[in-house]
């Protein structure tokens, strides 16, 4: 029996409460470790330190003390420990999110495309969630010990001044960056198993799309710097290799039918 507007506004308000509860519950739990999680924000960082101690003595950096960064007021340390709870929470309610978005919208969907969307969605979040790893674990201390490295040879640099506040927020749009990069394929084979695109018609803009990933990344290197625009544009146009290269593997959709697929 078809559900009225009221039902659904009612079933979508009962679904939203899960993750907004799971939200304060696990900004609460956050909240009472946030001295783990300010050791785990830092630690790539303290990799990159180890990794480059000779330029890291020009700043007096200390590969074996978590002790790295700067506050300037009293309260920047309390303020970002309430924010890296928030994204520590946010990021464990997303996937209970996007189930319960999922649980809503596959209602009023046909068979094939409920099998299609769960195809895709939670490849969506894993590739996500993979890069955020792949970045934190490898991307970040690799990106940290060269630019420690570079400021080393700048002459006329005396000091580092890495802040508490600077640093939370470059790892954060490093460490999301990380993960909607590794995305990139998932995105490639949603294209093509959608029918928006074929995969031979992919294959023959590929100097377009190199041209599109230099310009992405020099949007997202800070600096413009040239050696990280090339570092960060390469993993790019070779994951959309990657995604191209699966993608041959799929059959586009073509036909409509409440067929399973």
């Amino acid at each position: 029996m078809p559900m009225s507007l009221g039902d659904h506004l009612e079933d979508l308000r009962r679904r939203l409460v899960v993750p907004v509860i799971a939200f304060v519950l696990l900004f609460m739990v956050g909240f009472a470790f946030w001295g783990e999680l300010m050791l785990v924000m830092v630690e790539p960082l303290r990799r990159a330190v180890a990794m480059v101690p000779d330029e890291a003595k020009h700043f007096n950096l200390d590969p074996n003390s978590p002790r790295l960064l700067q506050a300037i007021g009293l309260s920047e340390s309390l303020v970002l420990s309430v924010k890296i709870s928030a994204a520590a929470a946010l990021a464990a309610t997303i996937p209970i999110f996007v189930y319960q978005l999922w649980m809503f919208v596959s209602i009023g969907l046909k068979r094939h495309e409920r099998s299609l969307g769960f195809l895709f969605i939670p490849a969506a979040v894993l590739f996500f969630y993979g890069g955020v790893v792949l970045g934190y674990h490898y991307g970040l201390p690799l990106f940290y010990a060269w630019m420690i490295t570079f400021s080393a040879m700048n002459p006329a640099l005396h000091a580092l001044d890495l802040r508490l506040e600077t640093y939370w927020e470059d790892f954060l749009a490093w460490t999301v960056c990380f993960g909607l990069i590794m995305d990139i394929p998932w995105l490639v084979m949603v294209l093509v198993r959608v029918g928006l695109v074929t995969r031979a018609w992919l294959a023959a803009k590929r100097k377009f799309i190199v041209l599109v990933n230099v310009v992405a990344a020099a949007v997202i290197t800070p600096g413009g710097d040239i050696t990280m625009m090339i570092a960060t544009m390469v993993p790019m146009q070779l994951l959309f290799e990657v995604g191209l290269f699966f993608s041959r593997f799929l059959t586009p959709r073509t036909i409509e039918s409440d067929d399973p697929l």
